[in-house]
């Protein structure tokens, strides 16, 4: 088995896709919150880690995104995937932070985090900020996540519009 592929990330990836998928995500943490649901929250963290470790091949709001909602759209527009896959990670820790702490009876924490969540991912999805990158794009130029994780992050010419 080819463990490579099972764990492999796009690159590039299209950055319609990841602000729909970031949309949706907004969409399951508002009704996560505005109904207190512990369950929202562990959803909301699984489906990060399956994005994170998977790509979007088993996660049911990328799949939408990708196979559904951003070819109805028909936009296309490349960026390199290292920066989106640290994000989502980012977005996993998060997540699961708030769905640990909900579990341990510290509600509002878990509250709070998944509000932190949901203006990041609100960024990303409708001002095509996202943040993860721009920590990761910070995290690479201190030297702190080597320059060839992400090639097309150092060199202009390599980046794609």
């Amino acid at each position: 088995m080819n463990w490579a592929a099972v764990f492999a990330f796009p690159n590039p990836v299209n950055e319609y896709a990841a602000r729909i998928t970031a949309a949706l995500v907004v969409a399951l943490s508002a009704v996560t919150l505005l109904t207190g649901s512990g369950w929202g929250l562990a959803v909301i963290a699984a489906g990060f880690w399956l994005r994170v470790l998977f790509g979007p091949r088993f996660s049911p709001l990328a799949l939408l995104s990708v196979k559904v909602l951003t070819p109805w759209l028909g936009r296309t527009r490349l960026v390199p995937g290292p920066p989106k896959r640290f994000a989502q990670g980012i977005g996993a820790a998060v997540s699961t932070a708030a769905a640990v702490l909900f579990a341990l009876g510290a509600a509002p924490a878990a509250w709070i985090l998944l509000a932190v969540l949901i203006v990041a991912a609100s960024l990303e999805a409708f001002v095509g900020f996202c943040l993860g990158c721009t920590i990761f794009g910070f995290l690479q130029r201190r030297g702190l996540i080597p320059e060839d994780i992400c090639e097309a992050c150092n060199n202009i010419s390599l980046r794609r519009a």
